[in-house]
């Protein structure tokens, strides 16, 4: 599914890291920054998120909130957030079903070996639950600065 601007996001709820389920229609009326990544624990992804996380005051005063996602279990989600402090919500997507609605969940290739993943992207929704962007095929260093220059045109 190709993701655009101006179309409903498609709705959500995910068990997060605390256990509970977060749905995205709880934030209407905010921003919200999902971002969508590979793998708890990893070099970029730890990186991302505590990019995410040292900005996330910042993101607050926008008025937005930041929602992580990836397909690791809540388990290691916990761990992941409580080791580098993450301030916002770890969602676990263990299906892939919202992976595959958000159209991150592609064919990618590492050494020649060709395997399914989520691409790393972020999705900035409005306070009406459009999309208002798509950051397709993330680069980490800079993106989070990239979200925040964005919120700040929104407000």
């Amino acid at each position: 599914m190709e993701l655009k601007s101006g179309k409903k996001a498609p709705s959500f709820s995910l068990p997060s890291d605390s256990g509970a389920k977060v749905s995205l229609s709880e934030y209407l009326g905010k921003f919200v920054v999902i971002y969508f990544y590979p793998k708890d624990m990893t070099p970029g992804c730890t990186q991302e998120s505590c990019d995410f996380g040292s900005s996330y005051k910042e993101i607050q005063k926008l008025g937005a909130v930041v929602l992580g996602v990836s397909r690791d279990p809540v388990e290691s989600h916990q761990k992941f957030k409580l080791k580098y402090k993450l301030p916002f919500s770890l969602l676990s997507d263990s299906s892939g079903k919202v992976c595959e609605k958000y159209g991150v969940w592609k064919e990618k290739s590492l050494y020649g070996r060709k395997f399914m993943g989520i691409e790393r992207t972020t999705v900035l929704v409005g306070k009406d639950g459009k999309i208002v962007k798509v950051y397709p095929k993330v680069k980490v260093k800079g993106h989070v600065d990239e979200v925040i220059s964005d919120l700040k045109t929104l407000r």
